[in-house]
């Protein structure tokens, strides 16, 4: 009965073109560019009732088909569950090449994701490749971004979904308290350890709070000063939790504009854009830039299959509000 529920959902057509393009990459991007979280879901279920078959591990034999191409892996990570996509991109951060970790990746995905998402990413981790992503992240010398990690991965399993004005108006205090202008430094123990009790949305109240408070953001207080590389991590997880539209447009920006080298953080940004909210974000980068997101892709790649499925992305409008109350913070 389950089946026949799902293969009367509107996607059949869809899923006979796709599965009749499985092995041709460029027929796939435009054929699942322009769906939504929700709509792509509803695909994989579709295509799993009609023909057998997960999409996913499907996209998987062709991206091992082409190992290195970019378009293949977007499409693979375009159609997995957030948990499965977080868990790939984790790993990829953790072995980022040159030996360096891809701290701002790791940012991106703690800060966008709820509590309950982040327990599902990490147990998708550890199924995946057989380690603990907590553990993955620890390393000595301790950097200040795995610190603030740490501090967040703590929150997630300790909060409670409640906001609390008082609670941000007191903590956006805290914070001002913390700084200590002498020293050209912030007090490090007192900004953890609110990270480490504080939910994802609770934090970004508090950030709200210090802006009406102090009339101007905490990341221009934690810029003044020139401070040191805990002030500037903690400057890029602030802007990574108080206003990701704005994070993801910059990061698009500048992906784009280095996208002849490091396609890979194209790939990241666009994929960290469509969880936060598409819509959102190509209006940000309008007011920032002065142009539409499209016509910045068209006008920063040249032409290929890659770059056709970035426009159709872009092009798509809207995103459904189910999957955003279940999968982004409000």
């Amino acid at each position: 009965m389950a089946s026949r529920f799902l293969v009367t959902t509107g996607f059949e057509d869809e899923c006979r073109a796709i599965h009749d393009a499985c092995s041709q990459p460029r027929r796939l991007s435009l054929l699942l560019a322009h769906r939504s979280p929700s709509e792509r879901q509803q695909i994989k279920a579709t295509y799993r009732a009609m023909f057998r078959e997960d999409l996913a591990g499907e996209l998987h034999r062709i991206l091992m088909a082409n190992e290195g191409d970019e378009l293949c892996k977007l499409l693979y990570l375009w159609v997995l569950d957030p948990a499965e996509r977080d868990a790939i991109m984790a790993r990829d951060a953790v072995e980022s090449g040159g030996g360096a970790m891809d701290y701002r990746a790791l940012v991106e995905i703690f800060t966008r994701r709820k509590q309950d998402q982040l327990f599902f990413t990490k147990q998708a981790y550890l199924a995946r490749f057989k380690k603990n992503l907590e553990q993955d992240m620890v390393t000595e010398p301790s950097h200040p971004y795995q610190r603030l990690l740490v501090a967040l991965a703590t929150s997630h399993k300790s909060h409670h979904d409640e906001l609390s004005r008082h609670i941000a108006k007191c903590d956006a205090r805290r914070l001002y308290d913390a700084k200590n202008s002498s020293m050209g430094s912030v007090d490090e123990a007192v900004i953890l350890e609110m990270f480490s009790k504080r939910s994802i949305p609770q934090l970004r109240l508090a950030f709200s709070s210090y802006k009406h408070i102090y009339g101007y953001d905490y990341t221009k207080a934690l810029k003044k000063n020139g401070f040191g590389e805990f002030e500037q991590s903690l400057r890029v997880v602030v802007k990574c939790i108080y206003n990701p539209s704005m994070y993801f447009s910059k990061l698009l920006h500048t992906s784009l504009q280095c996208s002849a080298t490091n396609r890979r953080l194209v790939t990241r940004a666009i994929l960290g854009s469509d969880d936060v909210d598409m819509d959102n974000i190509k209006s940000v980068f309008k007011s920032s830039y002065g142009k539409d997101l499209e016509d910045f892709i068209h006008e920063s790649l040249l032409e290929s299959d890659y770059k056709e499925f970035l426009l159709g992305v872009a092009k798509a409008q809207g995103v459904n509000n189910l999957m955003k109350s279940v999968w982004n913070d409000p």
